[in-house]
């Protein structure tokens, strides 16, 4: 659990990595808080979240990144095609709960690292879980997580999705259920992006919206037809301890980096 501060300067922040958005976000988001980034399909929430678990891999830090429906094969390869150089991380793919002690090996032997979990494939390895028990997967994640925190030093989590854990785990009273997830991420003190699929204008961010009370920051992306094209777009709608622009920025992801221009006026296209 993180301590109390005692000056605004003593909050750290984790970047963005988004040019443009940061600025106006005192730096990024702060250390610890949990995050959903929300929107509807296209909008590269995932590509988003990797974004920033790649680039603070590669300054040291060791981060996961845990893929409830995508394979591993699949996210490495999508990131390839964004020219993401995997080479220059300490990548470790988890498909295996039996490669866990293998991964936290080759995670401290380097300066930092991405450890992508494939829950997809453990599902298939697993036999003695039943998918009707919706507290048993939870707790996998959970124990998974907790692990890589404590012996190989994890500092920054991604759940990719919520609405594909909602499936997993049936949840029975998500609004008990999720306040202990997400005290669980805070007690763990990691900073925690949670991607939360919803639809378009329809007011919500989430699926039960108990998620946008229990959380600490929303990033909100979104698709807008501009004349005859679609403007990506993205938005800071929460972020408790952080004075930040809550306008609407078009976002580009141009020259391997994620850029947000035009802020609070119309995409010049």
């Amino acid at each position: 659990m993180a301590g109390i501060i005692s000056n605004k300067s003593e909050i750290k922040r984790v970047p963005l990595y988004i040019e443009g958005l940061d600025d106006n976000i005192e730096g990024g988001v702060p250390e610890g808080h949990i995050i959903l980034i929300s929107g509807s399909a296209g909008t590269m929430k995932s590509s988003l979240a990797f974004n920033v678990l790649y680039n603070e891999a590669m300054h040291g830090k060791t981060c996961v990144y845990c893929s409830l429906e995508q394979s591993y094969a699949s996210i490495i390869k999508q990131m390839i095609n964004m020219n993401y150089d995997m080479t220059k991380i300490n990548l470790v793919i988890i498909k295996d709960l039996s490669e866990i002690g293998t991964a936290i090996s080759k995670l401290k032997s380097g300066k930092g690292g991405l450890a992508v979990i494939d829950v997809g494939c453990i599902r298939k390895e697993i036999k003695d879980i039943k998918t009707a028990d919706n507290k048993s997967w939870l707790n996998v994640i959970k124990n998974v997580m907790k692990k890589l925190k404590e012996e190989a030093n994890g500092s920054i989590f991604c759940l990719d999705s919520m609405s594909a854990l909602y499936v997993l785990s049936r949840l029975e009273n998500p609004r008990i259920e999720l306040f202990y997830l997400f005290e669980f991420l805070r007690d763990l003190d990691v900073t925690s992006f949670l991607i939360s699929e919803c639809q378009h204008d329809s007011g919500r961010y989430s699926e039960f919206e108990i998620e946008e009370f229990l959380c600490d920051g929303i990033v909100y992306l979104r698709l807008t037809p501009f004349r005859r094209n679609v403007v990506r777009e993205i938005s800071i709608v929460k972020m408790r301890s952080t004075a930040s622009n809550n306008d609407i920025f078009s976002l580009e992801f141009k020259h391997n980096r994620f850029q947000a221009m035009y802020g609070g006026q119309n995409p010049l296209l």
